[in-house]
């Protein structure tokens, strides 16, 4: 299944207006016509909704020129409607985060993430390595998170893939210590292979409004293996005989 048809299969099991607070979760702010066309509604509903929901505090707006034409209205999300996307009992877990690290030690604490992390790696890797191409992959990789919570999806750019993911349910945890983030980071560079390069291009700690990663093939690996085989003098003999 495709990113836009997870999204459209996501808003049909949501009330009208928490489409409308998943639409500027998932695409960040948003115009009252653009949300009105991905909704399948009419402009004026869309406003209204909109309306309703910054009565409650819900979502902001705010004034923007884009290309030529007057001003519009863009609206996003405000800090309280951030609270209604799973937060994995966030306040619990920065207390035991604190906890360890104060009564235990910060290697304690490193060595809890480090086994959370192999244990995410055993899960993804089973699964991903049955995935025969890049692309596959990167699918299957979104599907998992999407399932954990993190609201992911993924797109081709050219030769590369963008995983992206719109929300966090580990926020708290990451804000309390950076340690998580550098092992989910790694956990995705070890599951996706060696000849695989994956880099952070948008983080959520750094001020961006969700996390994003770039994928692609390791080139270097490429040419590599491109070399060894023009270096094999028995290699063209050998497929040629295959």
């Amino acid at each position: 299944m495709s990113s836009h048809n997870l999204e459209k299969s996501s808003l049909r099991t949501l009330p009208p207006p928490d489409r409308l607070l998943f639409l500027l979760k998932t695409r960040g702010p948003q115009a009252a016509a653009q949300l009105a066309v991905a909704l399948e509604i009419t402009p004026e509903a869309a406003r209204q909704q909109l309306l309703r929901l910054s009565q409650e505090g819900l979502v902001s707006a705010a004034t923007e020129t884009r290309g030529v034409g007057r001003p519009s209205q863009v609206y996003s999300l405000t800090s309280e409607a951030q609270k209604r996307f799973p937060d994995t009992h966030a306040e619990l877990t920065v207390h035991l985060i604190d906890l360890i690290s104060e009564v235990l030690g910060e290697k304690a604490l490193d060595k809890l993430i480090a086994a959370r992390g192999s244990q995410n790696l055993a899960r993804y890797a089973e699964v991903i390595s049955q995935q025969a191409s890049l692309r596959k992959k990167v699918k299957k990789l979104a599907e998992i998170r999407t399932a954990e919570g993190y609201m992911a999806s993924w797109r081709q750019e050219g030769e590369e893939y963008v995983l992206i993911e719109n929300h966090c349910p580990i926020c708290a945890a990451a804000s309390a210590c950076a340690g998580f983030c550098h092992s989910e980071l790694e956990t995705f560079r070890q599951a996706l292979g060696a000849d695989v390069e994956v880099e952070r291009t948008e983080h959520l700690l750094a001020g961006a409004r969700r996390c994003a990663y770039r994928i692609s093939q390791d080139r270097s690996s490429a040419a590599a293996d491109a070399g060894e085989r023009i270096s094999d003098p028995g290699s063209r003999r050998r497929n040629s005989l295959a």
